[in-house]
């Protein structure tokens, strides 16, 4: 049995529900839970009755978002609805999609997609009565102005509704058939006419063949086309035969039938009810691609920890308008030896995991005070905005810096830093990709300013990984044939007809990290998302030589905390991020306590090091290159920079032959004592400043040097020089000339040079911009169900007729009212109340009273779904029911 006559057989013969509302009350709990699981933003507020759900579920906005959430053969077959008769039955919509030829596919798939526009309340009724909402047959049926996205046109009855009835006989004359007593039937005639496929080939056979040209151009859309005031002869065949019909003076439209019958009866030239198969590009060995996801999680780890290692003491200035600079970008990435978009990524990843903030104010653009739950509770927010408004103030610039939650960081094992990173990745909703392009302004967009945020990021991000979890373990899937899955499964509408799109190159050649897109394209947008998530699993160590790796898979699994989570609780401590930390240990190497130095003054780590040796040899030597091992080198200035943190030379021979593999070289011995022999010979002071040096051959020598004319330098004593210079640059001018000079505190003790770092005040990180609401969970859902139940049963209840009072409530004497409830209260039974609250708000409740005592009334109430007491002076009056409503019953 084919799966159509399946459908058929399992539908009622009975026309179905006569609208949407009753449609909904006849579905079951599970059936209803499913479309506010299906459709969220129903649930914001919940609705108290099925009335007023149905009524939300067609609005505007709510079809439109429900719309958008299609895949493409549902969307399809929404769009042949529109353009069917309203109602129409299934079988006229299979033949719309399917055509006069059939196709086993569309018939094989469309019940599913009719029972999945029936879930979410977009089509209802019977078989033979299918509707689509009125808002969605609105948004998707031609007009005057543009076509259907099926590329079809008005009807006949549409196209001619203003000509005059001469005009349409004179149609029906060309055409060749009879003339008719009024337009109505005339207009029927050439409908019929033009639904005949038989008939319209043969009429199109004696069609010059300029008109068959028009005709084939405009069959599938657009249907509109332009003439003059003296068309062409074979314009003018079409014209008087009805093939073309005016619409607007110079504008004329094939009409809809007519159209179907050139198509063979299709709405759509190719419907689509398969999903693309996402191909496999190559295929390795799982161990292989677990182990270049485990190095290329490591080297982001080195990478974010460069980047906050750069800004510790204070990193570059807040931009007026938000963001960091083009200058700054540039700077961060020749630290970083990245690509600037690529430095832009990792400095957005590091805000959105909270690690980096302004140390001024609260600069997420889209935390408004309404936004901030307990903000006036807690009071952290309000200062930090003030804070920010006494710098601005003061004048005093806004600079990034690290978060102490950076401290809390970095003291993790690597993988759960990793996991950390990972769980801000996943649900950010900014795309670093956009930086360097332009927003709807034509305004600059800047890394960590405003206008980076685009709520469909994240839902495409984890549909990337879920489409890649969906291939066998090692595959990595082809970028095109994942792309086209992902428009396949969310078609973008537009308000003309959809075009083909031209199959993009399979070339598997990955496109380069940012470049922008442009703002009032959302095609191009999702295009550039799915690459740069690509790009992002690539960078971070999610996958590893294009295919998903293990602990990337893991991120589909467990659940973590909530994508909307605020701040306070660190993101390694949900369950996802332990789980993915786990797996991803084993693949990170352990940290190294050595090094292995040589003769030319460099040292070799071949692996991560751990922290105190990292940070030490830091300061001691300057990196020359990274990657899987890193080569440190040792130069007089990286020394003297040791020896003005404190350290002596004593200090770091001990240091270097505790934490080196091979002997101490000479030449690096050498180094250290000459640098350190120098240093602090000289000591430089404030007078502005001062030279001071028990050597007054030293002092002569520097007086002598024609390099020492800008510090303008005056002697006072033989061992003291004085400076018109500050000690900053007096130190930078003597160290230019050759001299190792160390700055000298007021008491003549010699200062040592440690950096120090900066942290802003406690931040929260940039909350995720949802396309929507969030997806409700099942006690959500069940109490949503409830209620709205609830809500129904009273909102139907009959009852008997009572004066009204203004706006509906029952109206009834005190006295009236005291008796009815309290005969209530004895017999079991329910009763209307008219209630107004204390703000004013009235309401009808569905009320069984329990007891009446003190001034009030106690009882279940079926329109809340609970036991609730009402004070009997607020209550304006009482009706009683005619029949007890279905499914009310007496509190219990």
């Amino acid at each position: 049995m084919s799966a159509e006559q399946q459908h058929r057989d399992g539908q009622a013969a009975d026309p179905g529900p006569r609208s949407l509302a009753q449609a909904l009350r006849e579905r079951d709990d599970a059936s209803l839970g499913a479309l506010l699981r299906s459709r969220p933003d129903l649930l914001h507020p919940v609705p108290t009755d099925v009335t007023q759900l149905a009524t939300r579920a067609g609005t505007r906005a709510s079809v439109l978002r429900a719309l958008e959430h299609l895949d493409r053969f549902a969307l399809q077959a929404a769009e042949a609805l529109a353009v069917a008769p309203d109602p129409a039955s299934y079988q006229e919509l299979l033949d719309l999609l399917a055509g006069d030829d059939g196709d086993e596919e569309v018939a094989g798939a469309l019940p599913a997609t009719v029972a999945l526009l029936r879930e979410r309340a977009l089509v209802w009724g019977g078989e033979d009565r299918l509707r689509l909402v009125r808002t969605a047959r609105e948004l998707l049926a031609p007009s005057a102005s543009h076509s259907s996205p099926t590329g079809l046109g008005p009807s006949v009855a549409e196209a001619t509704s203003g000509m005059s009835p001469g005009r349409i006989q004179a149609i029906l004359t060309a055409a060749g058939l009879p003339h008719t007593h009024d337009t109505v039937s005339a207009v029927a005639a050439l409908s019929g006419l033009f639904a005949d496929r038989e008939r319209v080939a043969e009429l199109l056979e004696g069609a010059p063949e300029a008109s068959r040209e028009v005709l084939t151009r405009l069959v599938w859309g657009p249907p509109y086309g332009q003439v003059t005031a003296e068309p062409a002869a074979h314009l003018r065949w079409l014209l008087d035969r009805g093939l073309l019909l005016p619409t607007t003076p110079g504008t004329v439209v094939l009409p809809r039938e007519a159209a179907l019958s050139l198509r063979g009866g299709r709405a759509h030239r190719v419907p689509e009810p398969t999903r693309p198969r996402v191909a496999v590009a190559a295929e390795r060995k799982p161990q292989v691609v677990d182990a270049a996801a485990g190095g290329q999680a490591l080297a982001a780890l080195d990478t974010v920890e460069e980047l906050l290692r750069s800004w510790d003491e204070g990193g570059p200035a807040v931009l007026r308008a938000g963001g960091l600079s083009i200058r700054d970008l540039k700077r961060t990435a020749t630290v970083l030896e990245v690509p600037e978009p690529v430095a832009a990524f990792w400095v957005e990843l590091a805000y959105a995991a909270g690690l980096i903030a302004s140390d001024g104010g609260y600069v997420e653009e889209h935390h408004d005070r309404h936004d901030r739950p307990d903000a006036d509770a807690e009071g952290y927010e309000d200062e930090e905005i003030r804070d920010a408004r006494t710098r601005r103030r003061s004048g005093e610039a806004e600079h990034y810096a690290p978060t102490p939650e950076y401290d809390a960081w970095r003291d993790l094992p690597p993988a759960e830093r990793w996991a950390w990173l990972l769980e801000a990745w996943l649900p950010g909703t900014r795309a670093p990709g956009l930086i360097g392009g332009r927003d709807g302004r034509d305004r600059t967009l800047s890394a960590l300013g405003p206008g980076l945020d685009r709520s469909p990021a994240p839902e495409v991000r984890r549909r990337v990984l879920e489409l890649m979890a969906g291939l066998e373990p090692g595959q990595a899937p082809d970028p095109a044939t994942l792309l086209e899955r992902l428009r396949w499964e969310r078609p973008l509408r537009s308000a003309g007809p959809r075009r083909e799109q031209p199959e993009p190159p399979r070339t598997g050649v990955r496109p380069a990290y940012g470049g922008g897109v442009a703002a009032n394209d959302p095609e191009a947008l999702r295009t550039k998302l799915t690459e740069w998530a690509l790009l992002e699993a690539e960078m971070l160590g999610v996958t590893g030589r294009g295919a998903l790796a293990t602990h990337g898979r893991a991120l589909l699994g467990a659940e973590g905390r909530s994508e909307g989570a605020g701040a306070g609780t660190a993101p390694a401590g949900s369950a996802r991020a332990a789980v993915v930390a786990a797996l991803l240990a084993p693949l990170l190497p352990e940290p190294l306590d050595h090094v292995l130095l040589q003769a030319d003054l460099t040292a070799v780590a071949p692996g991560p090091l751990v922290r105190p040796l990292a940070e030490a040899l830091g300061v001691l030597a300057d990196v020359e290159s990274k990657g899987g091992a890193t080569v440190y080198r040792f130069t007089p200035g990286s020394v003297r920079r040791a020896l003005d943190a404190g350290r002596s030379a004593t200090e770091l021979h001990a240091f270097l032959d505790r934490h080196s593999r091979t002997p101490v070289p000479q030449p690096l011995t050498y180094l250290i004592d000459d640098v350190a022999r120098r240093h602090g010979l000289l000591r430089v002071g404030a007078a502005s400043s001062y030279v001071r040096c028990d050597d007054e051959s030293v002092l002569d020598e520097i007086l002598a040097d024609r390099r020492a004319t800008a510090l303008r330098l005056r002697r006072l004593a033989p061992t003291v020089v004085a400076a018109q210079a500050d000690p900053r640059t007096l130190i930078e001018g003597l160290r230019a000339m050759g001299f190792a000079p160390a700055a000298e505190s007021a008491e003549g003790d010699v200062m040592i040079a440690r950096p120090h770092a900066h942290r802003t005040p406690p931040r929260t990180p940039p909350a995720p911009v949802p396309d929507g609401p969030p997806a409700p969970d099942a006690t959500l859902l069940t109490a949503a169900v409830r209620a709205v139940r609830a809500g129904d049963r009273a909102a139907t209840a009959p009852r008997k007729e009572t004066p009204q009072a203004p706006g509906g409530l029952p109206r009834t004497s005190p006295a009236d009212t005291l008796a009815t409830v309290q005969a209530a209260a004895m017999t079991g039974e329910s009763v209307w109340i008219g209630h107004v609250n204390a703000e004013g708000a009235a309401s009808q409740r569905l009320l069984a009273p329990l007891r009446v005592e003190g001034g009030y009334v106690t009882g279940y109430d079926h329109t809340a779904d609970e036991v609730r007491t009402y004070a009997l002076h607020r209550i304006t009056g009482v009706a009683e029911l005619a029949d007890e409503p279905d499914g009310a019953e007496p509190a219990r």
